[in-house]
């Protein structure tokens, strides 16, 4: 799945043209390597997101294309 599309579905990122502009910013790495919006995500892959001074580090556990707004929080770990 698209990186983008991920962060989205899993509610990291509310939107994914939101998602995309943080890509093409830098500010999403995957196992610590900086990210396009097209790069494939996969299980076991660390997502860190830069939100301004904050920072996010979760692990993938599941890819689904549509999950729950409920169960969403079941794709990833924070870490």
């Amino acid at each position: 799945m698209r990186l983008d599309k991920f962060l989205k579905v899993s509610r990291l990122i509310k939107r994914r043209t939101v998602a995309n502009e943080a890509c093409d910013a830098g500010r999403v790495l995957i196992n610590g390597k900086t990210a396009k919006a097209s790069a494939a995500v996969k299980e076991g892959d660390t997502i860190e997101i830069s939100f301004g001074n904050k920072e996010v580090k979760v692990e993938v556990l599941n890819v689904q294309e549509t999950v729950k707004k409920d169960e969403a929080k079941e794709l990833y770990r924070y870490l």
